[in-house]
């Protein structure tokens, strides 16, 4: 029988499209086993919709310099003393905010707060989501991140962590993410800036969120996708060095606003005191 040369263009076209059908339900299952998806299920939250201190179920406060720590000036030689008083932390209408404050304080002259859910809330994968305004000015360094359960025993960088959203007063137009483990920590963890066009991140709110499954870390701003780690990231990162310490423990929350030392550098003469990271809530899927 012959065949014409549109007869064999339409057998080509179905036999494409049989292919591509064939393929999909071939793999109709790969929606369940993909690395990262979009989580919905809320597990965890706080919406800071009561005013005073902090609310005790969700957070703990560290207090000090570092110094009782074993890690004065918190291992990066920063200035501020950690206290729970309201002067430095509280909610109030609708936000948590942590404020910085210049002021001679057990031996500092600085004073900040930081707030972590170790023994509170602690999870091993899914999305973790904050909308955050951050200070500005030479010398804040706000962040938003995780660190591993298990540092009290296993000391970091062994413990991992994994830094959500980390700024630099003095480059309002930009934020970054880090991951920190063996091999790979301070200044040779992993990281990746986003910057904003034509706007800044202290003059507004924006949603800093992590997708975060066994084999693969994504992080974004506003919902954009940004950056992504994975085992092969870190290989190839540190030349088969580091290990993937990412999918053998629950993390927990820390939020803090640190100041100075050898990241971001010191305040100058320019910086404002006091300014508050305002926190508008913290969301935690799976």
């Amino acid at each position: 029988m012959k065949i014409n040369k549109d007869s064999k263009l339409n057998m080509m076209k179905y036999s494409s499209i049989f292919l591509l059908i064939l393929m999909c339900i071939l793999s109709c299952d790969l929606d369940e086993t993909q690395e990262v998806v979009t989580l919905d299920n809320l597990v965890w939250a706080d919406e800071f919709d009561i005013d005073g201190a902090p609310n005790p179920e969700h957070w703990n406060f560290e207090i000090g310099d570092g110094t009782d720590q074993g890690i004065p000036g918190w291992g990066n030689n920063e200035l501020q003393y950690y206290t729970d008083r309201p002067q430095n932390v509280k909610v109030e209408n609708g936000v948590l905010l942590i404020t910085a404050r210049q002021e001679s304080f057990q031996g500092n002259n600085y004073t900040s707060a930081r707030l972590t859910t170790q023994n509170l809330f602690e999870q091993k994968y899914g999305r973790y989501e904050a909308r955050i305004k951050v200070p500005y000015g030479k010398g804040y360094w706000p962040a938003f991140w995780l660190l591993g359960n298990d540092c009290d025993v296993n000391p970091w960088p062994a413990c991992g962590e994994i830094d959500i959203m980390e700024f630099l007063g003095d480059e309002p137009t930009s934020v970054f993410s880090t991951i920190h483990g063996p091999q790979y920590s301070g200044a040779e963890s992993i990281s990746k800036a986003y910057n904003l066009e034509n706007d800044r991140f202290d003059t507004g709110f924006h949603v800093y969120g992590m997708e975060w499954s066994p084999n693969r870390i994504n992080f974004y701003v506003d919902d954009v996708l940004y950056h992504t780690l994975t085992p092969e990231d870190v290989d190839e990162e540190t030349n088969g060095a580091g290990n993937w310490i990412f999918n053998d423990r629950p993390f927990y929350i820390i939020l803090n606003v640190a100041i100075g030392g050898n990241l971001p550098g010191n305040p100058n003469s320019e910086t404002v005191f006091p300014q508050s990271m305002v926190v508008d809530y913290v969301r935690v899927y799976n």
